[in-house]
């Protein structure tokens, strides 16, 4: 077999994950609040990045405002905008700031020489025409030298833009600080402070500590009777019922601290799951006490606060600002469109490029500008695209779910990622990373785009099938005007779904209901009867043959 050398052409497509490829699938999938972080950093990191509306420099007087704005479309547009503010005094002319000052005369303008002719003149030192004392000169210094931030102006008004009030606003009090200022107050022994100060650290949002405590008394090599001694002193501090391990714990600490808890209502504290369950027949047994009694122990235990440690430290919570906005178009169509708002504006300041590459000379200055230019070019473009793929996106899903928006839930269709990859010719993760913490404001609230994705259920006469959120909203229809005499189980549920043409297995009944935090027909049963002060019949039987 001879071997021989040749030159072959071939021509082959190929993907290549490049870095600018991996950015603008990382872009699709994030929040408008994780875009605003990421493009915030890249502004920082880049010196050709610019937010639309920023000034580059202040302009120069007599020259155009709008200088530069061939470069980064509105860069630069808004220049002479921000005078006024913070290094505005800069740009203040003399001859025009004087004219305002009252009083001025002409020979406070006059030169009056240097040091030396003005005590030729005086025929004196300078020192000696007005003489300070020390203490004054002192005095004078520190009010005449400016301060070193914000944050030292003292109080009272001020006409600086940049005053800082947050310099005056008192500081959030969490639960952890909170129960640190009490345990230096009511504990002495150092190592009852240590212990305390842990058990402190274990303490929750809603200010519970651990059920089991062993471990922290082997951690701190100390017996379990000083963590437990510890641990009722921390449960008398404030608020009433910190510091618990549980619920019954936390109730019984809160009734305490009323002069509540006697043995009927430690039964019942003792014996909540009979609460939750509404079994009012066996707690009145248990507490001995009648109907009365009991429903007034019931009502004090409601005003109790079950999670005392919410009080501090709270977290903000965050509104969900919408990506897009549905509206009712004029031709009784839908108007698609994005919120402005939570699109990052951000330009490629040529104009800067251009002066930069006509004055650096080294080739390593010149190349790192360059790859700013690339990136910040190719950042403007995934941004665009970004835009250009959720609006894309968002007029499928409106178009696919009309009769959701005109009509309401129980019209929502079955939808999946591949019918709308299907319709824009794009891939099916492309439609899953743009639908991701992506919301839609709707002339019936604001929804995730991913709400508009639900399975599907078979009809029962054959015909088009059910969407799982229009069945799980018809099931919470049934379950919301079901007369309380006649409770409806998930048997009967699925034979009025069935007449009604959806054909669905009482086990996925259960499962939507459970979802829903809907209970079962035996819990509704006993709770719809006790709202309407009709006995259940679990507790008629008990007192029937309770004896006389």
């Amino acid at each position: 077999m001879a071997l021989s050398q040749r030159l072959e052409f071939r021509q082959t497509q190929s993907l290549v994950m490049t870095p600018q490829l991996m950015q603008a699938i990382k872009l699709l999938q994030l929040s408008n609040l994780d875009l605003a972080a990421f493009v915030e950093d890249e502004i920082e990191k880049n010196p050709l990045l610019d937010r639309a509306g920023d000034n580059a420099e202040p302009p120069v007087a007599g020259e155009a405002t709008a200088e530069g704005a061939e470069g980064g479309g509105e860069f630069g547009a808004s220049g002479g905008e921000d005078f006024g503010g913070e290094g505005s005094s800069d740009f203040t002319d003399p001859a025009a700031a004087g004219a305002f000052e009252p009083g001025t005369e002409e020979w406070m303008h006059r030169d009056l020489g240097s040091r030396s002719d003005i005590e030729q003149t005086l025929d004196t030192g300078m020192e000696n025409v007005f003489p300070e004392e020390p203490a004054e000169a002192a005095a004078r210094a520190a009010q005449d030298s400016a301060p070193a931030s914000y944050t030292e102006w003292g109080g009272g008004a001020s006409s600086d833009e940049g005053y800082n009030l947050e310099a005056f606003v008192a500081a959030e009090t969490s639960l952890a600080d909170h129960l640190a200022e009490q345990l230096a107050v009511a504990v002495t022994t150092p190592s009852q402070r240590l212990i305390g100060q842990y058990l402190i650290d274990l303490v929750d949002d809603a200010g519970y500590l651990p059920a089991d405590l062993g471990d922290a008394a082997e951690r701190l090599g100390a017996s379990q009777d000083d963590v437990e001694a510890v641990v009722q002193v921390l449960q008398t501090f404030d608020p009433p019922g910190i510091c618990a391990r549980n619920l019954s714990e936390c109730l019984a600490i809160q009734l305490r601290e009323r002069d509540r808890y006697d043995p009927a209502m430690q039964a019942l504290v003792e014996h909540l799951d009979l609460l939750a369950k509404r079994d009012v027949a066996s707690l009145r047994k248990i507490c001995g006490v009648d109907d009365e009694d009991l429903v007034d122990m019931i009502g004090e235990i409601r005003h109790l606060d079950p999670k005392p440690g919410l009080k501090f430290g709270s977290s903000r919570v965050q509104t969900i600002v919408p990506d897009v906005f549905v509206r009712p178009g004029p031709d009784g169509g839908w108007l698609v469109e994005l919120n402005s708002d939570t699109l990052p504006k951000v330009l490629v300041n040529q104009s800067y490029y251009s002066e930069l590459s006509k004055t650096i000379r080294k080739d390593g200055d010149k190349s790192y500008f360059s790859d700013c230019l690339q990136n910040a070019t190719w950042l403007v473009r995934a941004l665009d695209q970004r835009a250009r793929t959720i609006l894309k996106v968002a007029t499928e899903i409106v178009r696919q779910q009309d009769g959701f928006f005109t009509h309401g839930v129980k019209h929502l269709r079955p939808l999946n990622l591949k019918a709308v990859a299907d319709a824009i010719q794009m891939h099916e993760s492309t439609v899953s990373r743009v639908t991701a913490n992506k919301y839609m404001a709707t002339n019936r609230g604001t929804f995730e785009l991913k709400y508009f994705f639900t399975a599907s259920i078979a009809s029962a006469d054959g015909g088009e099938a059910h969407s799982a959120e229009a069945v799980r909203h018809q099931i919470r229809q049934l379950i919301d005007s079901e007369d309380p005499s006649a409770i409806l189980s998930d048997d009967t549920i699925v034979e009025r779904l069935r007449e009604a043409g959806i054909d669905i297995a009482r086990r996925t009944v259960a499962k939507y209901r459970e979802a829903m935090r809907i209970p079962s027909s035996v819990q509704r049963r006993r709770d719809k009867q006790n709202m309407l002060g009709t006995p259940s019949a679990a507790a008629s039987r008990s007192r029937d043959t309770a004896p006389a």
